[in-house]
């Protein structure tokens, strides 16, 4: 490694050079990157929720659906606006009252509860179901529910996912630059304060930037991303890796002292001893993100992949990018130092130490209430609840609860070859189903007075295809609530005693399933990613017992951070419960290994107990301050000015989790070490130095 570090000292200009036009493919990978808004999209493609939706349009040529509600408009109108929303690219079917009678059916072949479903006569409130060409977060879709609301007024309310995804999209990327720049503000503060020169931050966020930026390029090569993804990929990655420029910084400044007139074989040591470290350190965070791989809802491994790409980038630019930029800067550096105004701390740690017993028993007071609030946060699945009310998709559906009695639209595919007996038996029995507003098929629709030969094309495309028709069912119930899930339920037990092949697809029984998957992921990823953990520290420390320490630590602190919802009365998204406590716990679980070190390397010097675990503590803390101070800044003014509210729980958790590791692992930890120390180093390897033989080692 020391000629390799030598050799990056040598190449420092060509480095930055290469550096800088490596910028060029990336940022053109980062905006050819598709952006994905629609996290059910992510589900498992073998389930019948994601099957129906391909079958849906593949066959009748559907792919996404929205529901538009208008106010006050008189029957002349309503038809020109259909046929204006018609004439939108992408839109394949507009299915309304006015579509099923139309010129071809004469009005008294339809059953009276078809005007009642599709218009209501005491609000004047007339609804239409428009389906499109493609899915529900292509690019067509979303540009023609824009193009709907151009060519509709204000008595005019798109609802549905795809309306949905539309908004997140506009909303996300009105924002996107905002979260960087208000993360690169608030850690350019934080570096300010507790370096000791003003211009080092400047070269650190440089350096960063730049490998986010290589990251977030090469993301192209998979096609498309999240907008979670995408939203937190940055701000997250500068989190994560600051510590690693931060240890490279004061490395040079130790290696400056041996060598006080060769600055650059001062920085070839301190390449080599910061690759060293900052490789172990990152083992722990990229397998926190590799974890998330594990999920069956495929968010994880798009959240994962991306990130643990990301800490990769961030080694290698604190190796190369960032020395380059200190030694070509030397010279300004040296006139930009001040004094640190981090104090010492090694009277604290002497108390912490001495009155260690009081901290375990507010770890053991704290533990179960921690956990309890944890394992009862609530959380939601909504994900329209995720967007600001005053959106156009929000208001559209409260319009839609309140003129129609309705909060959810799904679909049944059943074989196109039913009997039209069995067909109408089907749907009187949905209909029959607590909280269902309307069930509309092909025979309900016309009902048996009209015999099928008779029945025009253009009606029949809409409700049937080759092998499968088209059930529309509307819910009173709200998306990913417990009615509607045990209504799925039991809709999809009728449609199966009546063809063993059909399928309950749409908004709410995809939530639904992504209530089941999630649920389950939770549980694999914790212990994925708590196993990785674990094996980790095993190795690096050749311990039994240490691993159950530092876990136990980290864990006390996750469920802390995500038991605050629960007694704050405050709900989280899904995705937070699935993937916050493997990002805290592999992002912050090095400041433990940290002091664990120097506990250790304390302990074989033959130091006592006492000594060796207060020196330990003493100097980390400036370390594991700066370090979970840089992760806060990098996320909690995201979670504070994010709309997406997605966005906003991830970030605002994750800020929060650092504080409390931070806080646990300066507090809690040393104390585990005192009442576990004599356990410990006969566990564990690199505790004793035999050779000595100092009964000082044991005492």
């Amino acid at each position: 490694m020391n000629k390799l570090s030598r050799e990056i000292v040598k190449l420092r200009i060509p480095i930055l050079i290469l550096s800088i036009l490596l910028l060029i493919p990336a940022g053109i990978g980062y905006i050819k990157t598709r952006i994905n808004y629609n996290v059910l999209d992510y589900l498992p493609k073998e389930i019948d929720t994601m099957k129906g939706q391909d079958i849906l349009l593949d066959e009748f040529g559907k792919g996404a659906y929205a529901t538009v509600v208008v106010e006050n408009m008189d029957a002349k109108d309503l038809t020109k606006l259909e046929n204006k929303i018609k004439a939108v690219d992408h839109v394949t079917e507009v299915i309304s009252y006015n579509g099923f009678s139309g010129s071809e059916i004469p009005v008294g072949f339809l059953p009276t509860e078809i005007r009642k479903e599709f218009y209501n006569d005491n609000s004047n409130a007339t609804l239409f179901a428009i389906f499109f060409d493609d899915s529900t977060s292509s690019d067509g879709t979303m540009q023609a529910i824009k193009e709907i609301r151009k060519v509709t007024d204000h008595q005019c309310f798109v609802s549905g996912m795809a309306a949905v995804v539309t908004d997140t999209k506009d909303l996300a990327e009105a924002e996107a630059n905002l979260y960087v720049m208000i993360a690169v503000l608030l850690v350019a503060i934080v570096l300010a304060v507790f370096m000791d020169s003003f211009l080092v931050p400047v070269f650190f966020l440089v350096s960063i930037g730049m490998a986010i930026l290589y990251n977030l390029g090469s993301n192209v090569f998979f096609g498309q991303i999240s907008y979670v993804t995408k939203s937190l990929a940055a701000v997250l990655q500068l989190g994560v890796t600051l510590d690693y420029s931060i240890f490279l910084w004061n490395t040079y400044k130790e290696e400056k002292e041996e060598y006080p007139n060769d600055h650059r074989e001062a920085m070839a040591l301190a390449i080599s001893h910061t690759f060293t470290s900052v490789v172990g350190s990152s083992i722990t965070t990229v397998a926190g993100f590799v974890a998330l791989c594990f999920m069956s809802f495929t968010l994880g491994l798009d959240i994962g992949i991306v990130m643990a790409k990301g800490v990769v980038f961030g080694v290698i630019g604190c190796t190369t990018i960032l020395p380059s930029l200190i030694l070509t800067f030397d010279r300004a550096l040296e006139h930009t130092m001040h004094r640190q105004l981090m104090p010492d701390f090694s009277g604290m740690a002497r108390w912490i130490t001495k009155h260690f017993y009081v901290f375990l028993i507010i770890l053991l007071v704290l533990f179960y209430p921690a956990y309890y609030g944890q394992k009862n946060t609530r959380v939601y699945y909504d994900l329209a609840n995720t967007l600001p009310a005053r959106l156009d998709s929000s208001q559209a559906n409260k319009k839609l609860s309140e003129n129609f009695d309705m909060n959810s639209v799904y679909m049944v595919l059943v074989d196109t070859n039913m009997t039209g007996k069995d067909a109408k038996a089907m749907v009187d029995e949905i209909k029959k189903q607590d909280g269902i507003t309307f069930a509309l098929g092909y025979n309900s629709v016309l009902g048996n007075d009209v015999p099928d030969e008779f029945v025009p094309n253009s009606i029949k495309e809409k409700l049937k295809g080759d092998t499968h028709q088209l059930i529309m069912v509307a819910s009173d119930y709200k998306v990913a609530s417990d009615e509607v899930n045990a209504q799925i339920d039991a809709v999809n037990d009728i449609v199966k005693r009546y063809d063993e092949n059909g399928m309950v697809i749409g908004e709410a029984p995809c939530t639904k399933d992504l209530i089941k998957i999630t649920a389950h992921d939770f549980q694999v990823v914790s212990v994925v990613s708590i196993l990785f953990i674990f094996l980790i520290i095993f190795f690096v420390f050749k311990s039994v017992t240490l691993p159950l320490v530092l876990v136990l630590a980290i864990e006390f602190a996750i469920f802390i951070n995500m038991g605050v919802p629960y007694y704050m009365n405050t709900e989280i998204p899904f995705i937070a419960s699935v993937v916050i406590g493997t990002i805290q716990l592999g992002s912050t679980v090095d400041y433990a290994i940290l002091m664990t070190t120097r506990y250790r390397r304390e302990r074989f010097l033959g130091n006592s107990k006492e000594d060796s675990i207060t020196t330990a503590l003493a100097t980390s803390i400036p370390s594991i301050i700066v370090s979970a101070l840089g992760f806060f800044a990098a996320t909690f003014g995201v979670g504070l000015i994010a709309s997406v509210d997605m966005i906003a729980s991830l970030c605002t958790l994750m800020a929060r989790g650092a504080l409390v590791s931070m806080v646990v692992v300066i507090l809690i930890l040393p104390s585990l070490f005192m009442l576990c120390d004599k356990i410990i180093i006969h566990t564990s390897k690199g505790f004793i130095d035999k050779s000595k033989k100092n009964s000082k080692a044991v005492a």
